[in-house]
């Protein structure tokens, strides 16, 4: 295993698990991968030793409240006391600053996928600039009314019981709708992929699947609504390349729409750079999917295009 695991204190302290992936060759660049809600950075090794094989290096965190990070059951899904969406975001920045100084002169991309993409989408608003590009995989758009209902019930749940509550009742009306489209359902995860040894895979792992705590769905929410804001939007840099890559049946996407809603409000504020790709009949997690060597392929190279931009890119 190519894998190199290592921890780096955040700002304010907590102490931050990750992992790296080093090329035997000179390497081309880094991609910093900001991971899903209910998984971990490891989930990714056969993607970042395939990386690593096309010249990239990878790093990756596990967020708070996320594998070795969270560092116990009880502490899974839950961010922070306060302000746990922005203290994220800023862990993942604190990793960009360790590659820069590891591997000085290579150009960093960002992927992120799923909550990881919503994170990054944060990201690119308050540090765009640092990144070479940005891959965003199985993104959506905030819910409307239904994600103001969440919040507020999400509120009223904390006062009563305490931010470190769970509520099964709250995850079913919040997430546990994305399995309805694939019945009849082998397993409460079949939205997430149609390998089946990968969601047995995911259901085996210990830090995956957890029940996150009511104050991360909270802070989930409140992220992702202002992260959408118009003068949020706006932060983005104008030129930064970004690419969208979905299952044509993620549910976190609304099967595209919601996708295609995020790259508009993207235009609308004047972002330019912009390209996305749809996979027929994948779900969620395409890099896990049936079709997987075509989404690793894929990604390489537009990573090279952003490298070589006078290459055609094939897509």
């Amino acid at each position: 295993m190519n894998m190199i695991s290592f921890t780096y204190p955040s700002l304010d302290g907590t102490k931050i698990a990750a992992n790296k992936w080093l090329t035997g060759q000179k390497a081309k660049g880094v991609v910093q991968i900001a991971h899903g809600m209910a998984e971990h950075s490891r989930r990714y090794h056969a993607f970042a030793t395939f990386l690593t094989r096309e010249g990239y290096m990878v790093y990756a965190n596990d967020h708070r409240g996320h594998g070795e990070t969270a560092g116990s059951k009880e502490n899974l899904g839950y961010f922070a006391d306060e302000n746990g969406w922005e203290q994220v975001v800023d862990d993942l920045h604190e990793l960009t600053k360790i590659i820069k100084k590891e591997q000085p002169g290579l150009p960093v991309f960002l992927l992120g996928h799923s909550m990881g993409s919503f994170l990054s989408r944060r990201y690119i608003q308050k540090y765009g600039n640092e990144v070479a590009g940005v891959i965003l995989s199985g993104t959506g758009s905030y819910p409307g009314l239904l994600g103001d209902i969440g919040r507020l019930l999400a509120k009223w749940i904390m006062r009563w019981r305490g931010k470190k509550a769970r509520s099964k009742l709250f995850h079913q009306l919040s997430f546990g709708k994305f399995n309805k489209p694939f019945k009849p359902n082998r397993t409460p995860f079949d939205w997430l992929t149609r390998d089946e040894k990968e969601v047995d895979r995911y259901m085996e792992d210990p830090y995956c699947g957890e029940l996150a705590t009511i104050s991360f769905y909270h802070d989930l929410l409140m992220g992702m609504k202002e992260m959408d804001q118009p003068d949020r939007l706006r932060l983005v840099p104008k030129d930064l390349p970004i690419f969208f890559i979905s299952g044509e049946k993620d549910p976190v996407g609304h099967n595209t729409k919601g996708v295609l809603e995020t790259i508009h409000r993207y235009q609308q504020a004047g972002i330019t750079n912009l390209c996305y790709k749809f996979y027929k009949e994948a779900r969620h997690e395409i890099l896990n999917e049936l079709n997987r060597e075509e989404v690793y392929q894929d990604i390489v190279r537009w990573l090279n295009k952003q490298l070589n931009p006078a290459r055609e890119l094939e897509m």
